[in-house]
């Protein structure tokens, strides 16, 4: 069957799949987690910090995707993160790999049918803003997509959530000013900006940057932005993070490459979780 066919199979099946997954997942923990946290690329190490219940390989989980980019293991995990019960993506799926956005976002989908109320969306992102610097933060006040597609497009589902959802609150203000709060407390670079959603896998030209900035943009990425859709969609309180791991709009551009990204977001991604762990705690 033709990827577009299979897409359009998911797509129209979308509720009986989240019913399969959750009733998967369901008896394999007795946590009851009322957060999600996606961590993004380089970021997975962070799961040492969890103290961990239960690990489910993606590839053991009915409808998910599998992760093929490297720096994304590819886990589910039931844990505590501040005596709090947590569910984990160690790695995420995005539409450069050749999902589509259902595909991308379904584990949003799954964790909200768990009783996840909060997600937490991290990243590693190109600083877009000349003030921003390699190893800063940035928590997310509002985003700008420009991906060429859309979670909700296709089968609406009352189920789900409304067939037009507002989108002048997508990242939870509270949430916000609690993070500005602890990084400040802990004497951590966070910043608080506009991140700008693209297609990906390619990092951005010179001119792109310039023009990611003219239009709004403080960090540029190639994911989040459509979770935070869909966790919009579903009712949940979503706080967004980038840890910025290039500098695209230097006065002199630094060549980007994966591996930099990787190595940028393993040093800077415990300052990253200091700031979340404090918010989980207050939930």
């Amino acid at each position: 069957m033709k990827l577009a066919s299979l897409q359009k199979l998911f797509m129209n099946n979308l509720l009986q799949k989240i019913s399969e997954t959750v009733a998967y997942l369901s008896p394999k923990t007795s946590l009851k987690p009322g957060a999600g946290i996606i961590l993004g690329s380089g970021l997975g190490g962070l799961v040492s910090k969890i103290d961990v219940e239960t690990t489910i390989p993606y590839k053991d989980i009915p409808n998910f995707s599998a992760t093929t980019v490297l720096g994304h293991k590819g886990n589910l995990i039931f844990g505590k993160l501040s005596g709090k019960p947590v569910i984990v993506m160690q790695g995420r799926f995005h539409y450069y790999e050749g999902y589509s956005m259902q595909q991308v976002t379904f584990p949003l989908r799954v964790m909200k049918a768990l009783g996840v109320k909060t997600i937490f969306l991290t990243n590693a992102a190109g600083g877009v803003n000349q003030d921003y610097h390699i190893g800063d933060l940035m928590i997310i006040k509002d985003h700008i997509n420009l991906v060429n597609d859309n979670p909700l497009r296709g089968v609406s589902y009352d189920e789900l959530g409304p067939r037009f959802p507002d989108q002048h609150h997508v990242y939870d203000n509270t949430l916000v000013e609690r993070g500005l709060k602890a990084a400040n407390q802990h004497n951590i670079t966070c910043h608080l900006g506009v991140y700008v959603g693209v297609n990906g896998p390619n990092f951005e030209t010179p001119a792109e940057y310039r023009y990611l900035r003219i239009i709004g943009g403080d960090a540029v990425g190639m994911s989040t932005v459509p979770e935070a859709i869909v966790a919009g969609h579903a009712g949940l309180r979503t706080f967004g993070i980038s840890v910025i791991t290039d500098e695209g709009n230097a006065v002199k551009p630094i060549e980007s490459s994966h591996q930099k990204v990787l190595e940028a977001a393993d040093v800077a991604g415990q300052k990253l979780f200091t700031i979340i762990k404090e918010l989980i705690a207050v939930l």
